[in-house]
């Protein structure tokens, strides 16, 4: 049984008032960033990366424009030493790049630290000792002034053997569980480490101040670092650091207040992997000072690729909803977000804006190598005259693109002769709530609405004028809550009239495949089609001929009972592809009898689903 009363607040207010920071109205310019994925992402791990992994990640950090990257913990893993003797040997740290190894203050573990670290260009030194109450009390048993002890005497051996090492170093100092340590105190230890190395303008120290655990809402952490960025000893001569996790899902937040109060650098991690909830996630940190007007200093203009690499290195997966970088947070599934985005999207190409305000879109989606339209994939099934099997092609296409694992819905659009959810087996009624509309999901996952699912009695016959039929279509598409989908099928209306044309500017719509059968007519059926979606500005995929031919079941003899396919002519033609050419089989008529359309194969499609699979 949860019991809230077993707990208390654990962090410590400042000895005075500091809201200094709240009169700040956003972070405008970018901090110092330091990665620290190849020590608290690594450590995080289920498996660690390999040292070939490593480098790679290394590389990767580099390309983005990191200037400082912690490498590990040498002295405590004969991997991350190996791991940095590789880097320094092999001339991997590029001359503008400064490494940053980390260890605690016990004097053994610096030395080994120091011998890692040997022959690097430049250094940064990271020592840190505990420094919380319940550290202080439950771990190390030692009063206030034997913990300040460890850290002074720590800072003093690091000063020793940068002198007698060869190499570049720089000191940072942590006082680790910062968040639980009385800020007085915090300032006190932090003073006096200061004192032992005497930073100047030429040699800088960074102190540096981590969330090791969330124990309070972000604006009383920024108020506890307005009061030690106050009162610190040589100011001007300290970089303030932030170190947040994210055990309150507060990290961002941490990190912005903390910027506003003072602090001038974050340690934190690619997409926010760490210990427990992990680091303050660096992509989102970045991109929203970009979203803002300010420049990052960090270049996530090929987020694809970055998410690739870290997903092969480090095993963890970029969700599809985090922020800037998962696969589906440019993707809007609510028609009436798509159709806002949509306008949007126009009245920029119109006006010439020269700065981005989208509905529903914080930022340019090409900024960070993506493309809001690429998300979810429109297909329309048309046809110059009804009649030719339009919905049995719908139907196959995304049957088969949801045999290969896609998310796949269909908008039957088809409003006076609705046969997708008999050929599905799905019966309404639909339900809706103030959000919208719910399509009904067939057994095979695919989603469907048509207007058979609203009706009292799907047989009953909908004599609409043509208005009516149009608006019920553009409900379908503004109205009904898809969710997350790969493609959505339309089967949209026979013909070439109004109903379909004003269904074509309702939708947007990536691409068209057109349906015809063999018949001396085809020409005319198909130009109609091709002619309407050059209209409209919409691409066209290809034809598929429906009623193609018959198989005799006996000698295999291909039977051509309406007549010589001439849509290999129409299509060279026009310059589209043959998509299929589909046979009559009464096994097809008889699974859509049935309603389990969705377990038929269709191999005569193959063509037309790798296409679409490609879009």
């Amino acid at each position: 049984m949860m019991n809230a009363g077993k707990y208390k607040r654990q962090y410590h207010m400042p000895p005075v008032k500091c809201m200094k920071w709240a009169e700040k109205e956003y972070v405008d310019k970018a901090p110092i960033w330091c990665s620290v994925d190849l020590r608290d992402g690594n450590q995080a791990l289920v498996i660690p990366m390999s040292l070939e992994q490593k480098i790679e990640f290394f590389k990767l950090l580099v390309e983005i424009g990191f200037k400082e990257i912690e490498v590990g913990f040498p002295a405590a893993s004969e991997t991350e030493y190996v791991f940095l003797r590789t880097l320094i040997e092999q001339n991997l740290i590029p001359e503008d790049v400064t490494i940053q190894v980390l260890t605690q203050a016990r004097e053994h573990i610096i030395r080994k630290t120091f011998e890692a670290v040997k022959g690097a260009p430049k250094a940064i030194v990271h020592v840190y000792n505990s420094t919380s109450v319940a550290q202080r009390e439950q771990v190390f048993k030692k009063s206030k002034e034997e913990i300040l002890k460890i850290a002074v005497e720590g800072a003093a051996l690091l000063k020793k053997l940068a002198v007698e090492t060869e190499g570049n170093f720089q000191f940072e100092y942590s006082p680790e569980s910062f968040t639980g340590t009385e800020p007085e105190y915090a300032l006190e230890v932090c003073n006096a480490v200061l004192d032992v190395w005497q930073p100047t303008p030429e040699n800088k120290c960074i102190i540096n101040l981590p969330v090791t655990v969330q124990h309070s809402m972000p604006h009383v952490y920024a108020s506890q670092i307005e009061y030690m960025c106050e009162n610190m000893k040589y100011r001007e001569n300290v970089i303030v650091s932030l170190h947040p996790h994210n055990d309150r899902g507060c990290g961002v937040a941490d990190s912005e207040m903390g910027l506003l109060a003072g602090a001038d650098r974050i340690e934190g991690t690619l997409f926010g992997n760490g210990e427990r909830t992990g680091n303050v996630d660096i992509v989102t940190l970045g991109m929203n000072m970009y979203s803002q007007g300010v420049e990052p200093n960090l270049d996530f203009s090929n987020m694809p690729h970055i998410c690739e690499v870290y997903e092969n290195c480090t095993g963890m997966k970029v969700d599809e909803r985090s922020p800037y970088s998962g696969a589906l947070v440019f993707a809007a599934f609510s028609g009436s977000h798509q159709d806002a985005i949509a306008k949007g999207m126009h009245w920029r190409e119109e006006k010439d804006m020269d700065h981005w305000n989208v509905p529903y879109l914080p930022i340019d989606p090409t900024d960070v190598g993506r493309n809001y339209d690429a998300d979810v994939i429109r297909i329309n099934s048309q046809s110059g005259k009804g009649g030719v099997g339009k919905s049995f092609v719908t139907a196959s296409l995304a049957a088969q693109m949801r045999k290969k694992g896609y998310s796949v819905g269909i908008l039957d659009a088809d409003i006076t002769g609705p046969s997708i959810p008999k050929m599905f087996g799905v019966h309404g009624p639909a339900v809706g709530n103030d959000m919208g509309m719910y399509p009904i999901e067939a057994e095979d996952g695919t989603k469907i609405m048509s207007i058979n699912l609203l009706m009292d009695d799907e047989e009953a016959p909908v004599v609409w004028r043509g208005p009516v039929i149009a608006g019920t279509v553009k409900q379908f598409w503004s109205d009904v809550v898809w969710g997350d989908l790969d493609y959505l099928f339309v089967d949209m209306p026979p013909g070439t009239g109004d109903v379909p044309l004003t269904v074509f500017q309702s939708l947007p719509v990536d691409g068209i495949v057109i349906v015809t059968s063999p018949q001396e007519l085809v020409q005319m059926i198909v130009k109609k089609a091709y002619n309407m979606a050059g209209m409209m500005h919409i691409p066209v995929l290809g034809v598929v001929e429906n009623y193609s031919y018959f198989e005799c079941p006996d000698c295999g003899k291909r039977i051509s009972l309406f007549g010589e396919s001439h849509v290999d002519e129409v299509a060279k033609e026009l310059g589209i592809d043959v998509l299929g050419k589909l046979p009559l089989d009464p096994k097809y008529a008889q699974a859509a009898d049935e309603g389990r359309f969705y377990e038929l194969e269709n191999p005569h499609l193959e063509a037309g689903v790798e296409k679409i699979g490609n879009i």
